[in-house]
């Protein structure tokens, strides 16, 4: 492969820090070190999720000792999101901060871009970036481009839902959701509030994973807290779930599905099923059947789609996902790949398409980091093979559903699987500790009902008139009441 010099050039006249744009020829800016660097093979990998991430940590291991190889990764975020235990922070089990770790202490030898993927050009071979205050532009050439994009919040179109509802996909959702719902029982726990309108009644839309732990979880985090509102009767709480299918958590299996519609109901869980969202307004949630919910709160889940970015390229889609071949090589593309949700990566046993998990994006993310230093190396490709291992669900109440290599769980095991699994997921022994002693203090202590607000403090800008401040300078203090006893 030829020589390319210029890694990063500017696209707009004021460029970012760390950052050259008076090149002649375009020198190369390193994106960590600012220093100039000359590279051969420049792989670009977007997106920082469990596919992207992980895609940068294995080529690290292969070619990061490697002088002629530059590696950047561009996130969006500066930090890694462990999705599985997301609704754990909205539902007050875990800190914020100890499901997220700093993608800079993860990757040692990768330059890190912390902005938007604004486009991408695969027959010119550079990406489109934005970052900054002020949005400014730069562009990314690349010999190897890794597609990990991951999904967004697809409304469909529905009335009301993306000005109403909320989003469980983003450390922010989770803590957005979080004090929505202490703001709720802040407010109907005074004496000013009535019993109708739907203040109290939670709604979540969709009954796959997402769905199902984050109303269980809502459920035991609001019925936990009703000891601190006396004035809330807990008759007034509804929790309602609303799924399109007959059984929820239908990638588990029906029976799975009806153990875990049968504890929740126990729990003071309303299950709708056979039953879509039609719209949202103030009155609260239609449904298609014409059936009205009264609800101020509603959680959208039940629908995603590939990056929108992922539409515009010039390769074969499939229902908005780039197909590649079983090396998960974009086929007459040299030098793209993409995994994870952005990709239909066909299975040969099962004549299918490998389902988009976040099991089988990490092992994706090794078998693409081999194939480009195969590809380097002069060495064939490999194909991507995976078996799904299995698949849990945390249900509330210490209680959990899991299938593993086809055999199902439920119950304290499954509930104890899911945690010691996905502790052993957690990126850094760190986080892992801090987990770990959340969870523990979570059984001798009441969770935290604290809003987490980034609000700004209430602010003063006036100037005291010079005879006020005067006449209050000279003006005889009161002396202190003495009470006598």
């Amino acid at each position: 492969m030829g020589s390319r010099r210029s890694h990063v050039r500017t696209s707009m006249p004021t460029g970012g820090e760390g950052f050259d744009p008076r090149a002649k020829p375009p020198p190369v800016r390193d994106i960590q070190s600012s220093e100039v660097v000359n590279m051969t093979t420049r792989i670009v990998v977007l997106g920082g999720g469990f596919g992207g991430l992980h895609t940068a940590i294995h080529l690290e291991k292969l070619l990061g000792a490697d002088p002629d190889v530059q590696i950047t990764l561009v996130s969006h975020d500066n930090f890694f999101l462990f999705t599985p235990m997301l609704h754990e922070v909205a539902a007050g089990d875990l800190d914020i901060t100890h499901i997220v770790s700093p993608i800079r202490t993860l990757l040692r030898r990768t330059a890190v871009f912390v902005g938007d993927v604004e486009s991408i050009d695969l027959d010119d071979r550079r990406v489109h970036v934005a970052h900054g205050f002020d949005r400014h532009g730069h562009e990314l050439a690349f010999d190897h481009l890794v597609v990990a994009l991951g999904s967004i919040t697809n409304f469909y179109g529905l009335p009301g839902l993306e000005q109403r509802a909320l989003t469980m996909k983003t450390l922010g959702d989770a803590i957005h959701l979080r004090n929505r719902v202490i703001a709720t029982l802040e407010e109907a726990g005074t004496e000013c509030q009535g019993e109708d309108g739907g203040l109290l009644t939670f709604v979540v839309a969709g009954g796959g994973f997402a769905g199902v732990e984050t109303i269980a979880g809502l459920n035991d985090f609001v019925r936990d807290g009703l000891k601190f509102f006396p004035r809330i009767r807990p008759e007034r709480v509804r929790m309602v779930l609303v799924h399109s299918g007959p059984v929820i958590l239908p990638e588990l299996g029906e029976k799975l599905g009806a153990y875990t519609q049968r504890k929740l109901r126990e729990r003071g869980i309303e299950i709708l099923t056979n039953a879509r969202v039609a719209g949202i307004s103030d009155a609260g949630v239609r449904l298609a059947d014409g059936t009205s919910i009264p609800s101020r709160l509603v959680v959208w889940t039940a629908g995603t789609s590939p990056h929108p970015l992922i539409h515009e390229l010039p390769c074969q889609l499939d229902r908005g996902r780039i197909v590649v071949d079983e090396t998960l090589a974009v086929p007459n593309r040299p030098g793209i790949w993409a995994l994870g949700d952005c990709a239909v990566v066909p299975d040969s046993r099962t004549g299918k398409a490998h389902p988009p998990t976040a099991q089988h994006a990490l092992r994706e993310a090794r078998t693409v980091a081999r194939n480009i230093a195969g590809t380097l190396r002069g060495r064939p490709p490999v194909r991507f093979t995976f078996r799904t291992i299995g698949q849990l669900a945390a249900i509330g109440h210490r209680t959990g559903v899991a299938r593993i290599f086809g055999v199902n769980f439920s119950g304290f095991v499954a509930w104890w699987l899911w945690r010691t699994i996905y502790l052993s997921k957690l990126p850094r022994i760190e986080k892992k500790i801090r987990v770990a002693i959340d969870w523990t203090l979570d059984l001798f202590f009441a969770k935290d009902f604290v809003q987490f607000l980034t609000v700004r403090a209430p602010v003063m800008s006036m100037e005291i008139p010079a005879a006020s401040h005067m006449a209050a300078r000279h003006q005889p203090q009161a002396e202190p009441a003495v009470e006598m006893r």
